[in-house]
């Protein structure tokens, strides 16, 4: 009965044993945190980011279409603004109180470096709102030119509600040429500053509005790049495991003995001789497989010879 090959021994023990090496270990560690990461963390941000632009440019594109309301019948008194109502156009009475007057430092309109002056108002109904009157334009980098002073007397404003900017480093307000500055527009930070109770949040006003500069105009209505973002870490986090696999699955091919040393012998073509007569395909480099068809050349030629030899014997 004819006996069939079978696979040496260290073939069975040994197969996923170089997972345990260190240097593997440590690249399914780091590839496992990264994937994770791409799912749980940098994607579900981006895609967060993607909602808030959506969902900002939906409320806008309202507003542009709903008329003005009364300030009383959209934000009730104590009432911050929130996703429901910003961006929304209100109308309310009252005075400007200029002794408040603040500019916001390091904004930029339009693409270009601007500043923005912000004025407390006091409302007929009550209370006190901060209206931003617009943007002006720097001097030298650092200073603010002349610009037209609030209108006394009572007015009619139309502006759209905003909520309080937020400032990671909670820096204070502070003076220079002049002015006071604040780093973000916070109803909360100018409340400190100029010492008039203001409501939260606060109002900018729309063009053609008593005591307006020149209006900030409202954001570009775009997504952005934050869908495309999300969509290139789910990427990532899927080929970094499919590139291990790979590495893996090349490795395993690989025949290696129990100390994890690559058999020595095989045909100059990568073949290991195998029990049963079985042979099996061993990866060569490139530098192993010239030197290989050199040496066939070789014996070619003096395989040549020889019979060139003995045909003159003869």
């Amino acid at each position: 009965m004819r006996r069939t090959g079978h696979r040496p021994a260290y073939r069975g023990p040994v197969r996923f044993g170089f997972l345990l090496r260190p240097g593997w270990i440590a690249l399914l560690l780091l590839v496992g945190v990264f994937s994770t990461l791409c799912f749980t963390v940098l994607s579900p941000w981006q895609f967060s980011r993607h909602n808030e632009t959506q969902a900002r440019n939906d409320a806008i594109r309202a507003s542009m279409r709903a008329e003005p309301k009364p300030l009383r019948d959209v934000l009730p008194s104590g009432e911050a603004p929130g996703s429901s109502t910003e961006w929304k156009r209100v109308t309310f009475t009252g005075h400007y109180l200029s002794r408040g007057e603040t500019l916001a430092w390091q904004r930029t309109v339009l693409g270009e470096p601007a500043f923005e002056v912000l004025t407390p108002f006091r409302l007929e109904s009550g209370g006190t709102v901060l209206v931003d009157r617009g943007f002006i334009r720097p001097v030298e980098s650092t200073r603010a030119p002349e610009y037209a002073a609030a209108p006394e007397g009572t007015v009619r404003l139309t502006a759209r509600i905003r909520a309080n900017e937020y400032d990671a480093e909670q820096r204070s307000m502070f003076r220079h040429d002049g002015h006071r500055w604040t780093y973000a527009i916070n109803a909360n930070t100018v409340e400190r500053g100029v010492d008039i109770p203001l409501r939260p949040g606060y109002f900018t006003l729309v063009s053609n509005q008593p005591g307006v500069l020149q209006a900030v105009p409202l954001p570009r209505l775009e997504s952005g790049p934050y869908f495309s973002y999300a969509m290139q870490w789910i990427i990532f986090g899927a080929m970094a495991p499919l590139a291990v696999g790979y590495l893996v699955y090349g490795e395993m091919r690989s025949p290696r003995t129990p100390s994890g040393r690559v058999p020595s012998g095989g045909s100059p073509h990568g073949e290991a001789s195998e029990s049963g007569g079985r042979k099996r395909r061993s990866r060569m480099s490139v530098a192993e497989v010239i030197a290989a068809e050199e040496r066939r050349e070789q014996e070619s030629r003096e395989q040549e010879k020889r019979e060139q030899e003995n045909s003159a014997g003869t």
